[in-house]
């Protein structure tokens, strides 16, 4: 199963989702939705007192529901109970709120969102570009991080194609890529900038994002020529791409006088209120 975490808004409140590709539906955290719906100072003890009660009732929804890891207020990836789209709106019933409708509403809303983008990419696009600008990020940036995703999206094809398909050699191959360019590991990297769970990504500046992007493009266009096969060749041509941008980077730091490798991340110049979190762009294979 194939999961995407992100967050949706509920009238400015969040709530954590994840996608499962898969079964293609959304997972909802309850903890999140009890604290909007019930408006209790304490959510958590709310679920667990209407948990039991259901549970003792014999409740097949609550014995049905799932739980995901997901991130915590401290950080922290977490084991959270979650509920499919039809479980919450059975769950919504036990629990007495004005909201209940509004927020029923705006379940179908998301769920058919996501169903429109899957057919359409451009609104996956359009989603993304929606997200980061409410973070905070510059015109500027955005439609550099959305160009990289393009040209992700066209490079894990290729490894596709050349029959790679396990998401460890997928993180070994853009391991490779990010070295090959950077001087760094993609570890290393997010150490260097002090990253933890952030996407290295969504952290990197203008500059490091079209040496990226170079690199992957660059290893995508060799790959179409070379027709490798297999991982082990298609390391080879990560190899190569990664090269061609770490000459690009190299060349521009003769000319700078300094290095383009830059310790700064996002929170270091976004709003402290807006620092990013996991956003959905419908591409999991990114660092």
């Amino acid at each position: 199963m194939t999961q995407r975490q992100a967050l949706q808004l509920f009238e400015e409140k969040k709530v954590r989702t994840v996608w499962d590709d898969q079964e293609e539906k959304w997972y909802f955290s309850i903890v999140d939705v009890v604290a909007i719906l019930s408006e209790s100072t304490n959510p958590q003890t709310y679920w667990r007192v209407l948990k039991n009660r259901l549970a003792k009732e014999g409740n097949e929804t609550v014995t049905n529901c799932n739980a995901f890891k997901m991130p915590a207020a401290d950080g922290k990836m977490r084991l959270t109970d979650v509920a499919d789209t039809e479980q919450l709106f059975r769950l919504i019933q036990s629990i007495p709120s004005p909201k209940a409708e509004p927020f029923k509403q705006w379940m179908a809303e998301v769920a058919a969102q996501r169903l429109e983008q899957m057919q359409d990419p451009e609104l996956n696009f359009d989603q993304a570009y929606a997200d980061y600008r409410r973070l905070g990020y510059s015109d500027k940036w955005i439609n550099q991080r959305l160009r990289g995703i393009e040209v992700r999206k066209e490079l894990t094809d290729e490894w596709n194609r050349a029959g790679v398909t396990e998401q460890t050699q997928y993180a070994s191959l853009t391991d490779i890529i990010t070295r090959g360019w950077s001087g760094k590991s993609t570890k290393q990297y997010k150490q260097y900038k002090g990253l933890k769970k952030e996407k290295l990504r969504d952290n990197m500046t203008n500059i490091e994002l079209a040496l990226n992007t170079l690199a992957e493009a660059s290893a995508a266009e060799i790959s179409k020529a070379q027709n490798p096969k297999g991982f082990k060749q298609s390391a080879k041509v990560a190899q190569q791409g990664g090269k061609i941008a770490g000459d690009a980077r190299r060349q521009l730091e003769q000319r700078v006088g300094h290095s383009v490798i830059s310790p700064s991340k996002a929170a270091d110049y976004l709003p402290p209120a807006q620092e990013p979190d996991q956003i959905d762009t419908g591409r999991e294979e990114e660092s």
